[in-house]
């Protein structure tokens, strides 16, 4: 199946998910997880309609935590506050400067509509996090966060796609 219909087909599925359950579930899982317990500057994302909600990590007080904010065609990466605005694709983002060095960035939480057992990644289709992947800069693990649902058994990924580093599913 090609990227397009998959990704159509799993927002459609996605819409029929207890995301409440399964995001209390996930958050449970990331708690317990050995590379969110060493990591110290963790970038999440402020969730969608019908997405995995992870908010419940801004209780962890020992952590610094960062949303991304779409500049362009780009991400930026800024401090998490509680003055958030809407942005343009609807997303709730911050409005805290960016920061300079992306490299202080340990782990990061990015969302997937699809994801596949060779750790493969499917988003919206804009690829603001595959261009965040390539930047030298950046080196934090990468941990797709989806409903188990949406877990498939093969993506044909692009040439410009990234690989994730670990799937937490519910």
């Amino acid at each position: 199946m090609d990227k397009n219909t998959l990704r159509k087909n799993n927002l459609l599925l996605r819409k029929n998910l207890n995301q409440k359950e399964a995001s209390d579930i996930i958050v449970s899982k990331i708690l317990a997880f050995d590379t969110f317990l060493r990591a110290k500057n963790i970038l999440i994302f402020y969730p969608l309609k019908n997405e995995i909600n992870l908010l419940g990590l801004l209780k962890c007080k020992d952590k610094n935590f960062y949303l991304p904010r779409v500049n362009g065609q780009n991400l930026e990466i800024c401090p998490y506050c509680k003055e958030l605005k809407k942005s343009e694709f609807n997303v709730m983002e911050p409005c805290s400067e960016k920061i300079s060095d992306i490299s202080k960035i340990d782990l990061v939480f990015v969302p997937a509509v699809a994801t596949d057992k060779n750790l493969n990644r499917i988003g919206y289709g804009k690829g603001y996090y595959d261009r965040l992947f390539q930047d030298k800069n950046f080196i934090a693990k990468k941990v797709a966060i989806i409903n188990k649902e949406l877990v498939t058994e093969e993506i044909n990924p692009d040439p410009y796609d990234e690989k994730v580093d670990f799937i937490i599913t519910d």
